[in-house]
């Protein structure tokens, strides 16, 4: 039995599915603000209450449609209050959720689809519906498809609007009480699907990571312990919900702790939403938070010379501080001086995300030291976790009172973790997945005979009991030497740069290492009008002597550490950016190796090219 913080809230937190866990904090919290999200540009509240009767008025028109237990049903839609309740109407009559990101093309939407046969779909508007028409007569399964948005365009008998299925569904409640779906609840075990989420399939068809009740219970159950009371804490949740790591952290997690969840109006005006909300809390990705130090520091450098220099004496006197003070040494000086430099910096840098953030959850990818470092001056306690979705997702997370910049901290408190042979991370508990969709073959590679869950991930476990992430298994490079080569811290350190955006390093079996490079061209576009220089379009500028040497400059300082082999001999700039859209980035703002070496394999060999 798991306890959270019993003393303040006098609440047992424990419950046997999703479903149980929904009732248990509505009922607790009732007529309390749940969510808050914009709505014809203002910001709209939600009780626990009324959510209550918007997910039971789904869940009993989704019944009358003829979906039932164990049915999938998939979810096609940008974050919306509407995604909210629909999942958990899913959940309530024990169906299996599919969230996929809508970017997909139609054709991988169809795959997906099929592959888990599903019932029924919810798809957030026109736009989506279209996509999903074009397989629909192909996918013998699909029963009903729902639009979250009235203004969709088809006639067909299948399309129903969310609005009319809410408002058929209050009609029905008055004669389906709480016994009613007690009764559903009861008949869900903690073994039952709740959802299927596919892997991006960097290499080959994505899979359906097979996720539980009790996985995701589990998993929740071990984050509240972690993070203690959570009811007077605000967040806002931007990173898409159909990834696991948003759905389990930023959405489960907080809510069943009572946290006020605001929703984003989208990842483009997060910066606003941030000054609107005030959140105490949000998770995040490293991109984010490497922008947002970015855009600091480069608003810093327009300043006046006597504002950059105490802006740069902040910042040396907040990275002392910090090491100083995970390090548990006590400088009375030192204090002072931050005291000051939070004073004088810091404290306005935290009024640009609302004042009031003092946690941040970060993961999906590694945080490099310095922006984790920054974040910890400026007086927010970053705590880097690390997981992946076949763990529901999450695997390790840094402690307040442990926090190691450079590791994701110790395993959750029902996870077991040890390091193979080979330095793979092995992963065993009850957050691990029951297997890949319809693939015991794939389930087998992945989850051994004795039930361990091979990552995929290099790590090792620092002096004070930390879990560091080295690279990815399949990642580390063996040049032509036969020296191995791990490339994300290396690409890491050159995208401290501010004209480096993404750095995807080139090497395996060659005999030194490149790099492709998409810059940022903001800064690019800055220099080449300090430098006087004149372009047409933007092939031109990354073409220019002037600033290609510029970044080698840049490269050469930052690298200047590595040790020779490891070093980028040549490098490529991109005229474009690596976006979601054209498959070089994961959704969680990752690289696709596989892709972008496809991709660009021209260009690789020509860096290779007389060597």
């Amino acid at each position: 039995m798991y306890l959270w913080d019993l003393a303040k809230t006098n609440m047992n937190f424990t419950f046997k599915n999703i479903p149980d866990m929904f009732y248990r904090v509505c009922d607790r919290y009732d007529d309390k603000v749940a969510f808050r999200f914009k709505e014809n540009g203002k910001w709209q509240d939600l009780t626990y209450s009324r959510l209550v009767e918007l997910v039971e008025s789904f869940a009993l028109a989704l019944l009358e449609l003829g979906i039932r237990k164990g049915d999938r049903v998939g979810f096609v839609s940008e974050n919306r209050i509407e995604w909210i309740i629909s999942n958990f109407a899913v959940s309530l009559i024990g169906a299996v959720d599919v969230p996929i990101f809508p970017i997909l093309t139609a054709k991988q939407e169809e795959y997906i689809f099929s592959n888990c046969g599903v019932s029924c779909l919810i798809v957030s508007n026109n736009f989506q519906l279209n996509k999903v028409m074009q397989f629909k007569d192909d996918l013998e399964t699909l029963r009903q498809i729902i639009v979250l948005n009235d203004d969709f365009t088809t006639q067909d008998p299948a399309v129903r609007s969310y609005k009319d299925m809410v408002a058929r569904g209050l009609e029905l409640r008055p004669n389906h009480g709480r016994e009613y779906f007690d009764k559903k609840i009861n008949k869900i075990a903690s073994d039952d699907l709740l959802t299927l989420i596919y892997t991006s399939g960097t290499t080959g068809d994505p899979k359906g990571v097979m996720l539980t009740h009790g996985n995701l219970c589990s998993n929740i159950k071990d984050a509240n312990a972690v993070f203690g009371n959570l009811e007077q804490h605000t967040t806002l949740l931007f990173l898409p919900l159909c990834h696991a790591y948003e759905r389990t952290s930023g959405f489960y997690t907080l809510f069943s702790g009572g946290a006020q969840i605001n929703m984003a109006e989208s990842i483009d005006v997060v910066a606003s939403n941030l000054r609107e909300v005030s959140p105490t809390i949000m998770t995040s990705v490293p991109k984010l938070l490497e922008t947002i130090k970015k855009k600091i520091f480069h608003a810093m450098s327009k300043e006046t010379p006597s504002k950059q220099k105490v802006f740069n004496w902040a910042v040396e006197v907040g990275s002392k501080y910090v090491r100083n003070k995970l390090d548990g040494k006590n400088s009375i000086t030192l204090k002072a001086q931050y005291k000051i430099a939070d004073k004088l910096v810091f404290s306005k840098l935290r009024d640009r995300v609302g004042g009031r953030l003092n946690r941040i959850i970060s993961g999906g990818a590694a945080l490099a030291d310095d922006v984790y470092e920054f974040f910890m001056a400026m007086g927010v306690n970053v705590q880097q976790g690390y997981g992946l979705t076949e763990a529901s997702p999450v695997v390790a997370v840094n402690r307040i009172d442990n926090i190691e910049i450079g590791t994701i901290g110790t395993p959750f408190n029902s996870v077991e973790v040890k390091i193979a042979e080979d330095g793979e991370i092995l992963v065993k508990g009850p957050n691990v997945m029951k297997g890949y969709w319809n693939d015991i073959a794939a389930t087998k590679e992945a989850i051994d005979s004795d039930g361990w869950l091979h990552t995929g991930d290099v790590g090792q476990f620092t002096k004070k009991g930390n879990l560091k992430i080295t690279d990815r298994k399949k990642y580390i490079f063996v040049n032509s030497g036969g020296k191995n080569i791990a490339p994300q811290p290396i690409e890491n350190v050159l995208a401290q740069s501010r004209y480096i955006d993404h750095c995807m390093l080139i090497g395996d079996m060659r005999e030194y290492i490149t790099a492709l490079i998409t810059p940022d061209f903001v800064q690019l576009k800055e220099l080449a009008e300090e430098f006087g220089i004149t372009y047409s379009n933007e092939t031109e500028l990354i073409s220019n002597d002037r600033i290609v040497k510029h970044i080698k400059k840049e490269i050469d300082y930052l690298q200047k550490d590595f040790a020779k082999f490891e070093r980028i001999r040549k490098f490529s700039l991109l005229s474009k950016p690596f976006t979601v859209e054209d498959g070089e980035l994961s959704p969680k703002m990752s690289v696709k190796r596989h892709v972008v070496e496809q991709k660009y394999s021209d260009m690789i060999d020509d860096m290779y090219k007389g060597s």
